[in-house]
């Protein structure tokens, strides 16, 4: 029988794989824990439906994405920070504090996952900060942390 994997099953098969069965497991085990669905023309033509849909959907934000990378790699954010005379900032500059940064200065979201800083910034001075924007696509931005007035 032939079955479509709906989660992955180790051993057995990957999910939205199509793969032939013994008829027993697949009603007795895979059909009724909702881990497979038997591989009927309906059920192969959603399958492929969704893979375009998805495929669609990764395209349109990996374009995103791209346009995203290009509007920040020429621009820079001021953060206002109160600070020391040693120029020691009084807390620190976070990724949650970049995030809104862009957000309100360029209008761009960028959630503050995706800010990728080893450590928060604790300094006055310029930085530049790598922006995950995909699982490929890698951005930078200058951030220019500067004393409050």
């Amino acid at each position: 029988m032939k079955v479509i994997f709906i989660r992955d099953l180790q051993g057995k098969g990957r999910k939205d794989e199509i793969k032939d069965v013994r008829t027993g497991y697949a009603r007795n085990y895979l059909i009724p824990e909702g881990i497979a669905i038997e591989a009927t023309g309906k059920n192969i033509m959603i399958l492929k439906n969704q893979e375009q849909l998805l495929a669609t959907r990764k395209k349109k934000m990996l374009s995103q994405a791209k346009d995203i990378k290009n509007a920040l790699r020429e621009e820079s954010i001021t953060i206002n920070a109160k600070a020391g005379q040693d120029d020691k900032l009084f807390g620190a500059i976070t990724s949650e504090d970049i995030a809104e940064a862009i957000r309100r200065q360029k209008n761009i979201e960028i959630d503050k996952h995706q800010i990728m800083i080893e450590q928060p910034i604790k300094k006055l001075g310029i930085y530049r900060v790598q922006i995950r924007l995909s699982e490929d696509i890698t951005g930078e931005i200058k951030i220019w942390v500067v004393r409050e007035k």
